[in-house]
């Protein structure tokens, strides 16, 4: 059903993450260069960032999970950073089978987050029957030089 992204699967985490950031998922497209960047740093450790293939027979979906430290929350922070079954697989359970994965693996974490567009109704539901909270945070954005991205999303 799901399992660690490996190095073979780099050319199918591509497409799948094309497709995503496609998606009305997202406000905003990102460089390719980005998917690489992602993908050589989920080879090499996954201290900051971990990534899923989701199969249904075929692969599917994809889920990229990020770590960082939060005084806040009083120590690390998992995050769902994206995650991503395509329409034809959604329904059966995929999703919902991989959050009760990620929210077991990673039960004793200080905090998990997540974000979604306010339009993605089927995924707050589901968020929310597993134990989310809504936060009311404005998030912010600053580009550094590694993002090429200078302009504010149109949306």
């Amino acid at each position: 059903m799901f399992r660690k992204i490996e190095e073979k699967d780099k050319e199918s985490y591509f497409l799948l993450a094309k497709e995503f950031y496609a998606s009305p998922a997202v406000i905003e497209n990102v460089p390719s260069d980005h998917f690489e960047r992602t993908f050589r740093e989920m080879m090499r450790s996954d201290v900051y960032v971990e990534g899923y293939l989701i199969n249904d027979g075929t692969d599917c979906g994809y889920a990229l999970i990020a770590k960082s430290f939060s005084q806040e929350a009083g120590g690390l922070t998992v995050w769902l950073e994206e995650f991503y079954v395509r329409a034809s697989s959604r329904g059966k359970g995929l999703g919902k089978e991989f959050m009760r994965f990620f929210l077991d693996r990673y039960k004793n974490k200080a905090r998990l987050r997540l974000e979604i567009e306010p339009e993605n109704v089927k995924a707050e539901k589901l968020y929310l029957s597993l134990g989310f909270q809504v936060l009311n945070y404005k998030q912010f954005v600053y580009r550094g030089a590694a993002d090429e991205r200078k302009t504010p999303p149109t949306r």
